[in-house]
């Protein structure tokens, strides 16, 4: 019976982790998109970080963008931190769109409150 248990529970942690990681096929990487709006929320997770972006579209209502970012310990050597950014930050952030047009995409720069996220690489 012990072992039965454990064999399910070995199963499941596989399961659970080959679900956390994914392609990045849903992104157009042949497109950039710059967003200006307001950090909603940043989530520094494993497999990879999340910011929630709060954005003004041209009509004047808030769509909420969810952009997808690097790992953890890839992202801390480049000088980012669970305290990189904060809800109510301004954010200029570019990013691979989504396919699909949904409003999210795949981080690759950011301004926040005008200063450069990280050390970015030299222009």
């Amino acid at each position: 019976m012990i072992s039965r248990i454990a064999s399910i529970a070995a199963l499941s942690l596989g399961a659970m982790a080959v679900s956390a990681h994914h392609s990045f096929a849903m992104f157009d990487n042949e497109k950039e998109q710059v967003l200006e709006g307001t950090v909603k929320e940043f989530q520094w997770t494993n497999p990879h970080i999340w910011i929630q972006v709060n954005v003004k579209s041209a009509d004047g209502k808030v769509v909420e963008y969810s952009i997808e970012g690097g790992s953890p310990n890839g992202l801390r050597r480049q000088g980012w931190s669970r305290e990189s950014m904060k809800p109510g930050d301004r954010i200029t952030v570019t990013m691979h769109p989504m396919k699909d047009g949904s409003p999210g995409g795949s981080y690759m720069r950011a301004l926040v409150n005008g200063a450069p996220l990280g050390n970015p690489p030299p222009a």
